[in-house]
């Protein structure tokens, strides 16, 4: 019996120094209803996100067609970077992803976030086993979650990801067997 995880990258979000509080753009706002109508071919059966709101703008379309409510989860949140903005992204981000147990000043290592992340993650795939299964995530974090069961995804594959994406990963049990993407982005001009 497979369990199937739809992992869903948040949309375009506004730029604001508030993580949590970050909303999704217009375009952001457009894409979640692409979202919406690619899960609904797919029986879903829970909808889990990040407490941060653009995780959670992205999914509500689905959650509210399955008339569920968002189960959030804190593991599933973005890793922090760093305590305070950094000068270069890049070469930060580089860096953490380069050398797994390095953390920057009050930030996250990969494997400390990807503790967190799969700390979650296995108490719902034990939760929720045959089940379809939405979580909102972000896009640094989901990769980590991935890579914790196939190191084929790492930081090139997350440099590559769309915004927002899905990717479908069905579980035996918690045995990873196929990763799907499953985002494809639809013409809204009507």
């Amino acid at each position: 019996m497979l369990t199937n995880l739809y992992f869903v990258r948040h949309a375009h979000s506004v730029y604001t120094p508030d993580e949590m509080r970050r909303p999704l753009s217009e375009r952001g706002f457009k894409d979640s209803k692409v979202v919406t109508d690619l899960l609904k071919k797919e029986k879903i059966d829970c909808v889990f996100a990040s407490p941060y709101k653009r995780a959670i703008q992205t999914v509500e379309g689905i959650a509210a067609y399955i008339n569920q409510e968002i189960i959030i989860v804190d593991g599933f949140k973005e890793r922090i970077l760093a305590g305070e903005p950094v000068k270069d992204f890049t070469a930060a981000i580089t860096k953490v992803w380069q050398e797994e147990n390095f953390a920057w000043q009050g930030g996250e290592s990969n494997k400390t976030a990807q503790k967190r992340a799969i700390d979650s993650l296995s108490r719902i795939l034990g939760r929720n086993a045959g089940k379809n299964l939405v979580i909102g995530t972000h896009g640094n974090i989901m990769v980590l979650m991935m890579s914790y069961f196939d190191i084929r995804y790492g930081f090139d594959f997350w440099k590559c990801l769309e915004m927002p994406d899905i990717y479908k990963l069905s579980f035996e049990e918690k045995k990873l067997m196929e990763v799907e993407q499953i985002w494809e982005r639809i013409d809204l001009a009507f």
